[in-house]
């Protein structure tokens, strides 16, 4: 199965990197790093996690990684997770 990332999920991961960067880099990239390994081992177990809150959907699921929530679809037909956005779980998501 193949892992795609949308444009949504890419500029907000970013603007979050960025943020944890001002504080110490390090950390930002630890951050990218966990969190990438989590998403590879997606293919292994798409639906490990639960549906989303915010689509009523079953190929929509949210993971969540320290504060935030990562929002991804499963494609079954095509073999593919793509990748939708990632937010603070404590807020709603961006656009």
């Amino acid at each position: 199965m193949q892992i795609k990332f949308d444009d949504k999920f890419e500029t907000n991961l970013k603007i979050i990197l960025d943020y944890i960067a001002k504080d110490k880099l390090s950390a930002s990239k630890k951050f990218r790093e966990n969190l990438f390994d989590k998403i590879r081992n997606l293919p292994n177990f798409p639906y490990k996690y639960r549906k989303s809150f915010y689509f009523d959907n079953e190929s929509i699921r949210d993971m969540t990684f320290k504060k935030y929530t990562i929002i991804y679809e499963i494609d079954l037909q095509n073999n593919l997770i793509t990748i939708l956005n990632i937010f603070n779980k404590n807020k709603p998501p961006l656009s």
